[in-house]
């Protein structure tokens, strides 16, 4: 979900929240507040009839009295009970009263002991009890809703007439007061609706002005992604998206000076070994002007002797440097077919080839393996085992004390075949150690640069490892020599 439309979901939630509650609010305190206005009106109004009756002054005489009839005349029911002029003059007070206030009120009823005395209109809204709850100076109400959906509000209290207890009771219809809050609410309904679309198009153009400038961030970051360094996020304000564009920006131009660096690094690297491969050349003819020469000309010792190094010099770092640049292409390969191979059988090729060049330099070569079998592609193998070798020459020639010594060891088991090359040279600073296998890196520049080395070897041999599934690790003291472990799978 994108962040726009979560911005809108929200903010058209909390609207909705907002004006529901607050219209919610408003709208039962303004029809409580009518309520309660209509309530103390009706008991205003019962208690000025009650008022009227309790100052009716005359003779009280026990005995039967007549009750009106449901058209305003006394009834007949409580004949027997009461004498015909106990409640003639009250009956004739309340029902000028009822002529009079009669729009205050729908009906007015008033009881004793014995039941009923006076109805004024309507005795079907009656119940057949009073309301309960009603005394001398105490009004009870009720709010009932009739069968007709009607609104009725009942109060009753109780006053003394003639030493005998009466009881007061009017209903007054609140169906306005409910009808307008219906209609109130059928008006707030109209305009939630309203105020919701109109929020939510409101907050939509707000989501959309706030979150176009991560849009703008994000095709910036899919520009640069594509690979366009250059693109850079338009910058907008000094609120935190602006200052997240500026800090991308930032990042962008850093990002775009360490590729560009890079690039140059790398373009540095392949002309220099173009401009190795064409150097070639150069040493080329002079190897072959001096091969033509000890062929066709009479030398003396000296010279003949100098001419042979030269050449022998010349041809050995050639053939070095050269098997190194290919082999350092081809082993970009990954599809190469690894073969069974007796680890000690490649030792021995191995040492047999390197072994009158190391003692012609005084250096003992040594190898103690096992009959151990590792899968190996055996021909980018011994190239990774003569320039570990070779490797551990150098490093015993800077000794100059013809004391040099190399010991080739291989152990092999649980799945696993290593093989060990130990020199006593002059070892490896450890400061040293994790750059020693990156191409075109030399510890001691000079000493390598006098012995033919680009700084290429290692970088060779950690390919043809990786090749194996395996790895080479380095151990090394200052003035004590060094172990090289090369792990490899042995099936």
């Amino acid at each position: 979900m994108k962040l726009a439309l979560k911005m809108l979901i929200a903010f058209t939630v909390v609207l909705a929240l907002a004006f529901g509650v607050c219209g919610s609010v408003l709208i039962t305190a303004g029809a409580g507040n009518a309520l309660n206005q209509s309530q103390e009106a009706a008991a205003a109004s019962h208690r000025l009839v009650r008022y009227m009756l309790s100052a009716v002054s005359g003779p009280s005489q026990l005995g039967q009295s007549s009750q009106p009839s449901q058209s305003g005349q006394p009834s007949q029911s409580g004949q027997q009970e009461r004498q015909s002029g106990d409640y003639d003059e009250l009956i004739a007070a309340i029902t000028r009263l009822d002529a009079q206030g009669g729009q205050n009120w729908l009906s007015l009823r008033l009881s004793d002991e014995t039941g009923v005395i006076f109805v004024s209109r309507s005795p079907e809204m009656w119940g057949e009890e009073p309301l309960p709850g009603a005394g001398e100076g105490q009004i009870a109400m009720l709010t009932r809703k009739d069968s007709t959906g009607a609104y009725l509000l009942q109060i009753a209290d109780q006053f003394r007439f003639a030493s005998r207890s009466l009881y007061l009771e009017s209903l007054h219809d609140l169906s306005s007061v409910y009808e307008g809050r219906q209609y109130q609410q059928s008006i707030y309904r109209r305009l939630f609706i309203a105020a919701i679309v109109l929020g939510a198009a409101l907050s939509w153009l707000l989501s959309y002005w706030m979150t176009s400038p991560l849009r703008k961030l994000s095709a910036a970051t899919r520009k640069i992604a594509s690979g366009d360094l250059s693109s850079r996020a338009s910058q907008g304000g000094r609120d935190e998206i602006g200052m997240l564009a500026t800090e991308f920006n930032d990042m962008a131009g850093r990002l775009e000076d360490n590729i560009n660096e890079m690039k140059d690094t790398m373009r540095r690297q392949e002309e220099f070994m173009g401009a190795l491969a064409h150097e070639l050349k150069t040493p080329m003819t002079s190897i072959i002007g001096y091969a033509d020469l000890l062929r066709g000309y009479s030398l003396s010792d000296g010279d003949r002797r100098d001419a042979a190094n030269y050449i022998f010099m010349e041809g050995r770092r050639l053939e070095v440097l050269s098997l190194r640049l290919l082999e350092l292409i081809v082993t970009k390969r990954r599809d190469f077919v690894l073969v069974p191979t007796g680890i000690s059988r490649i030792v021995g090729d191995a040492a047999r080839l390197l072994k009158p060049v190391l003692e012609s330099r005084g250096i003992d070569l040594q190898s103690d393996c096992d009959h151990g079998v590792c899968l190996l592609e055996p021909d980018l193998f011994m190239s990774l085992l003569l320039n570990l070798i070779d490797n551990a020459r150098k490093a015993i020639s800077g000794n100059g004390d013809g004391t040099g010594e190399i010991k080739i060891r291989s152990v092999t088991g649980d799945g696993m075949c290593k093989i060990y090359v130990t020199d006593n040279g002059s070892g490896i600073p450890e400061d040293e150690l994790n750059k020693i296998k990156d191409a075109f890196y030399r510890v001691d520049k000079s000493r390598s640069r006098a012995q033919g080395g680009v700084g290429l070897g290692l970088r060779l041999c950690d390919e043809i490892a990786e090749l194996h599934g395996g790895e080479i690790t380095f151990e090394s003291e200052l003035g004590k020599g060094t172990t090289v472990t090369v792990t490899l799978k042995s099936d």
